[in-house]
C-alpha cells in the first residue's frame, strides 16, 4: 500500500492533445509521477456524452495514450489506463447515483451550457428544464450528460484520490465530488472516502492562449497547436496567428492578440527573447513576421521530440496494448477494493 498521496487526472478522448494540454497538464504530470502515486486515464466513457463515431473514439484513445507516453509519462512510475477498462467504475457510477439529486445535477453550469449547445438553444433566462422539455422531440440531451458529475466523482472516489488537477471549468464538479463523498460517509456512518483537493503542482494555473487573438487554446475553438502537428503545418498556423496593425505610440499597451503571442513565447522561448519583443513593441519597432518565425522555431523545439516519440509509439500496437493491460490491472485492483467497501456499506452483500 503506497504511503504517497494519490493524484488522479483524466483527459476525454475527443482528439489530439495541444500545447494548452501540455503546459496546463502533461508537463506537470511528468513531474508529479516522481513524488506522488499517480493515476492518469483516458476518459472514453465521458466522451460518449457527445455520441462520437465508434471508430474515431477508439483511434482517439490510442492517440492520447501514445501522446501521454511521448510527453514523458512513465508507465513504470504512474498508472496509465483507459476508463472503460475498469468496469468497477460503471457499477459504482450506478450505486453513487442513488445518492445524487437530479436538481443539483441540473444546476451545474457545464450541464446547462452543454445542453443548450446540443439543442441549439440560447440563454434566454428560462430554466434549462423548461427549455429541454419544450424542444423538438427529435432533439435530446442524453442522461449521461446530466450525470457527468457523478461519473467524474466515481473516477476520483473509487481510487480514493487525495488531489485532482482540474481547470476552472471543472471546479464545480470537484466540489460536487467532495459533497458526494461527505454525503455517502455520513449516510452510512463510514469513513470511506477522502475529500479530494484541487492540485496544480504549485504556482498559478497556466492559461495557454489560442492563435485567434482571444480566449484560451481549445479543440472546439479551432485555435490549437497540436503536439503532433508536422513542422510545415505548425509554421503555417503560427504565421497566420492574429495580431494587430502595430503600435502607433511609444509604450502603447499591448493588444490582446499580441499579448497572447508573447504569452506563448514566454512558455517556449528564453526570457531574453521575450523581453526583446516586448521592448520592440514599446518602441514601435516590432516586426510581427520576425516574432512569428521566432515563436514557431521555439515551439518546434518543444513539440518535435514529442511528435517523433509519438510516431514511434503509435506504430507499436504491442507496446500500447501492454501499457494498457498493465494500467488496467493496477487501476482495477484498487477500484475493486473500494467497490467492495461501497457494496458492503449499502447492504449489497453476498449470501
Amino acid at each position: 500500500m503506497s504511503e504517497k498521496e494519490i493524484v488522479l487526472s483524466g483527459i476525454r478522448a475527443t482528439g489530439n492533445l495541444h500545447l494548452g494540454n501540455y503546459y496546463g497538464a502533461l508537463s506537470k504530470f511528468v513531474k508529479m509521477q516522481n513524488d506522488y502515486d499517480c493515476l492518469f486515464f483516458i476518459a472514453d466513457l465521458h466522451a460518449l456524452t457527445t455520441s462520437p463515431d465508434p471508430d474515431a473514439l477508439h483511434e482517439n484513445v490510442k492517440n492520447i495514450l501514445a501522446e501521454y507516453l511521448a510527453a514523458g509519462i512513465d508507465p513504470e512510475k504512474a498508472t496509465i489506463f483507459v476508463q472503460s477498462d475498469v468496469p468497477e467504475i460503471s457499477e459504482m457510477y450506478l450505486l453513487l447515483n442513488m445518492h445524487v439529486g437530479i436538481g443539483e445535477l441540473m444546476r451545474t453550469a457545464s450541464f446547462k451550457d452543454k445542453a443548450r449547445k446540443q439543442l441549439g438553444l440560447t440563454d434566454n433566462g428560462d430554466d434549462i428544464e423548461k427549455q429541454i422539455i419544450g424542444t423538438d422531440s427529435n432533439k435530446r440531451v442524453n442522461a449521461g450528460l446530466l450525470t457527468y458529475p457523478t461519473l467524474m466523482a466515481v473516477d476520483i472516489l473509487i481510487q480514493k484520490a487525495h488531489k485532482v488537477p482540474v481547470g476552472k471549468d471543472q471546479e464545480q464538479h470537484l466540489e460536487l465530488t467532495r459533497r458526494f463523498a461527505r454525503r455517502f460517509n455520513s449516510f452510512y456512518g463510514v469513513d470511506l472516502f477522502p475529500e479530494p483537493e484541487n492540485f496544480n503542482f504549485g504556482g498559478h494555473a497556466v492559461k495557454v492562449p489560442g492563435l485567434d487573438g482571444s480566449g484560451k487554446m481549445g479543440k472546439s475553438e479551432g485555435n490549437c497547436i497540436y503536439l503532433v502537428d508536422e513542422e510545415k503545418v505548425l509554421r503555417k498556423k503560427v504565421m497566420r496567428a492574429v495580431t494587430d496593425e502595430g503600435p502607433k505610440e511609444l509604450n502603447q499597451p499591448l493588444s490582446q492578440p499580441v499579448e497572447n503571442l508573447l504569452t506563448l513565447m514566454e512558455l517556449t522561448s528564453t526570457p531574453e527573447i521575450v523581453q526583446s519583443y516586448r521592448d520592440a513593441y514599446a518602441d514601435c519597432s516590432i516586426r510581427y513576421g520576425d516574432l512569428k518565425k521566432q515563436l514557431a522555431e521555439d515551439i518546434l523545439k518543444v513539440t518535435t521530440p514529442i511528435r517523433e516519440r509519438y510516431q514511434d509509439i503509435r506504430s507499436d500496437d504491442a507496446y500500447i496494448s501492454r501499457v494498457v493491460r498493465q494500467g488496467a490491472e493496477r487501476a482495477r485492483e484498487r477500484a475493486a477494493r473500494t467497490l467492495a467497501e461501497v457494496r458492503q456499506a449499502m447492504g449489497i452483500r453476498k449470501f
